[in-house]
C-alpha cells in the first residue's frame, strides 16, 4: 500500500523545541472549551422570580446580606452546599417538605404555609437558582 504524502504545512521544517502550529490550535481549542464550560457553569441562573415570589422567599431570606436575616441569605446557603455530594436533593426536600433549624431558631415553613405547594420541579429549579448564586 502506498504511502500517503502529507500536506506542505505538516512536512514543512521547523525549528527544534517549537511546536507545530496544530498541535498548538489543538491546546487553545482545548483550553477555550475547557474555559468557557467554567464560566457558563459559574454564571448564576435567570432568576426565578414568580417561584420566590410564590413561595414568599423573601420574607426570611435575602440576596446576599452578610448576616442572616431571619433565615440565611441565598449567598450563604450556595456557599455551605455548593459542593456536598447530595445538596440538591437535601435541600428539594427541605422546600418540599420543610425542616428543622440549621442556621438559627427558625425552621423552614412547610410550603402551604409560606404560601403555595411546592412541586418537585419547581424545588429543583429554586435550589439549582440559589446554588448558582
Amino acid at each position: 500500500m502506498p504511502r500517503k504524502r502529507l500536506p506542505p504545512a505538516f512536512t514543512a521544517s521547523r525549528s527544534p523545541g517549537r511546536p507545530r502550529a496544530g498541535a498548538f490550535r489543538l491546546r487553545f481549542i482545548a483550553v477555550s472549551a475547557v474555559s468557557t464550560h467554567a464560566a457558563i457553569a459559574l454564571a448564576a441562573l435567570p432568576e426565578p422570580t414568580e417561584l420566590i415570589e410564590q413561595q414568599h422567599c423573601m420574607f426570611c431570606h435575602t440576596a446576599d446580606a452578610p448576616a442572616p436575616f431571619l433565615a440565611p441569605s441565598f449567598h450563604q446557603i450556595a456557599e455551605r452546599y455548593r459542593d456536598k455530594p447530595n445538596a440538591h436533593t437535601q435541600l428539594e426536600e427541605k422546600l418540599r417538605r420543610g425542616g428543622k433549624a440549621h442556621w438559627g431558631d427558625l425552621p423552614m415553613p412547610l410550603p402551604v404555609e409560606r404560601g403555595a405547594p411546592l412541586s418537585a420541579e419547581d424545588a429543583r429549579t429554586l435550589v439549582k437558582w440559589v446554588l448558582s448564586q
